[in-house]
């Protein structure tokens, strides 16, 4: 596509987007919820609370189930251990977190999977 056309239709969305926002802007819905969301702001702020204190207020049960979330979001593998092998014969060492490793599965290949892996330090 040429950088041409990319361009003319790329203005042709912006000015959908432009007349979609003005479509919005004239509606009493949104201005009733900017309404809304303004002064609640300006509440919260004058009282010195947060907005989740309110939601805590208001739903004490909230709290419980947040942290069932974030622990879902928070459990993470631990980070894998550094291995290292020292092959006896050459005295070569090799640092590794898996078993991917090219040396390693050249050892592996060579003197086998066993004896590589008594040579971990």
């Amino acid at each position: 596509m040429s950088r041409l056309v990319e361009f003319r239709r790329l203005e042709q969305q912006l000015a959908q987007q432009l007349a979609e926002l003005e479509a919005m802007k004239g509606d009493s819905g949104i201005k009733a919820e900017m309404e809304f969301e303004e002064k609640l702001r300006a509440l919260l702020g004058e009282y010195g609370y947060s907005l989740r204190e309110v939601i805590n207020i208001l739903d004490p049960k909230a709290s419980a189930r947040a942290p069932a979330l974030a622990a879902q979001e928070k459990t993470s593998r631990k980070p894998r251990e550094v291995k290292v092998y020292k092959n006896p014969h050459h005295g070569e060492v090799v640092q590794t977190k898996g078993g991917n490793h090219a040396v390693l599965k050249a050892w592996k290949a060579e003197h086998g999977a066993e004896t590589v892996e008594s040579w971990r330090q």
